[in-house]
């Protein structure tokens, strides 16, 4: 069971001191199973494990149908019959009200933990001084074979795994078989379809608690990744690095094979393709027409049978099809400009603008005239040139051949 100290201010539930907190999940393992290689901190405690793996269970439960190996084992187990801590969601049950409370916490989605340093928050005292190594570079536990350390006891145990090649958790439903028994739990719920984690506000649930808690913040609109660059924030560390890919770096490392133009994303370059391919993907229920965007077959089905909603500006109202079409315009409105230049001070309202822009401090030059090999850093510059390009080479053509 997950156990926590609890601050010593307890009106200050986000300030704790490392020392003070006693991780039980954490400590040195040194007395190792040879059967499941699960590992223990005392060797009293193996030898009680080890009489799981015998098939003499010879203690059972009066209340239910479970058997146990040890008296130890089932006098714990007849007391959670009894006890008075009860989880009101999933009925589980607890030896004492703390551990009952911080199991509490997996279905609202608190973390009362914050780090200082980063602003990431924890449900779990242990997680988050396991957290804090991060920032301090502590790595107490050091493998024997390697030189290798690592700020937790349980990454430890499993780097082992590396030297031995061992993989002690085995899927029953097929061949896969796992180093951790926490990847083995997830990877069954694979087969059984299982989400545990529900969200108390509306009906979804997850089968990671990661996913519950990344959901939870659609309700809290908490966004704790903020761009160092500019006053974006997002509630997924993906989206921030997406974000950062996007608006404020010059990396492009696809290109296009027909044009030779780069890209910054493996999606837009697809998107890109179907120009050249003249695909349309997107075909309308109602009638004959197709597209080649998702967003055009939106805005087809509103504009020509009236399928889907219209956002509305509560400004000016003028409608838009597209959600992200209307905030990137009420930012006008408002004067909003959220993309910085890391070049220079100026700001503006949609990334593209923003990257328009820095292709004045790049000297990328990605538009190259087909009839002349002349290269420019933008789009509508290369399309002025081909139009007095082409309009030449056809003079010359008609002189050459009158």
């Amino acid at each position: 069971m997950d156990t926590e100290a609890d601050s010593t201010d307890k009106s200050q539930p986000f300030e704790i001191k490392t020392e003070d907190i006693t991780e039980h999940d954490d400590k040195p393992r040194p007395y190792l199973c040879t059967v499941c290689n699960v590992q223990f901190t005392k060797k009293g405690n193996l030898n009680e494990h080890k009489l799981t793996h015998s098939k003499e269970l010879s203690y059972s439960c009066t209340q239910c149908e479970k058997r146990f190996s040890t008296q130890r084992y089932l006098t714990y187990h007849m007391y959670l019959h009894s006890t008075k801590y009860k989880c009101t969601e999933c009925g589980k049950c607890f030896n004492n009200n703390r551990n009952l409370a911080v199991h509490r916490r997996s279905h609202s989605g608190e973390k009362p933990f914050e780090c200082n340093v980063c602003s990431k928050r924890f449900t779990t005292a242990g997680n988050f001084v396991k957290h804090s190594r991060i920032h301090s570079g502590e790595k107490p536990y050091k493998c024997h074979m390697c030189d290798k350390a690592f700020s937790r006891s349980g990454d430890l145990n499993t780097h082992i795994r590396v030297h031995t090649g061992d993989k002690p958790y085995k899927c029953h439903m097929c061949d896969k078989a796992f180093s951790q028994s926490g990847a083995l739990s997830t990877h069954i719920r694979v087969h059984t379809g299982d989400k545990p984690y529900k969200c108390h506000m509306c009906d979804k649930a997850f089968s990671l608690s990661e996913h519950l808690y990344t959901h939870m913040r659609v309700h809290t609109g908490d966004k704790p990744y903020k761009c160092s660059l500019c006053n974006k924030s997002f509630s997924q560390s993906s989206s921030l690095q997406s974000h950062k890919r996007h608006a404020h770096s010059n990396r492009r490392p696809y290109h296009c094979p027909y044009c030779g133009k780069l890209f910054k994303t493996n999606s837009q370059l697809k998107r890109h393709v179907h120009i050249h391919t003249g695909a349309k993907t997107y075909s309308c229920r109602h009638c004959s027409e197709r597209f080649t965007w998702l967003n055009q077959l939106k805005s087809h089905l509103l504009k020509s049978h009236n399928e889907g909603t219209w956002f509305t500006c509560h400004i000016c109202q003028k409608k838009f099809s597209r959600n992200g079409t209307l905030k990137t315009h009420v930012r006008r409105h408002e004067g909003v400009k959220p993309y910085v230049c890391n070049h220079c001070p100026k700001r503006f309202y949609t990334a593209s603008e923003l990257r328009l822009h820095q292709s004045v401090h790049s000297d990328v030059k990605q538009f190259c005239c087909s009839l002349c090999d002349k290269s420019f850093k933008r789009a509508d510059r290369v399309k002025k040139h081909f139009k007095r390009c082409s309009d030449n080479f056809s003079d010359v053509y008609a002189v050459l051949f009158s």
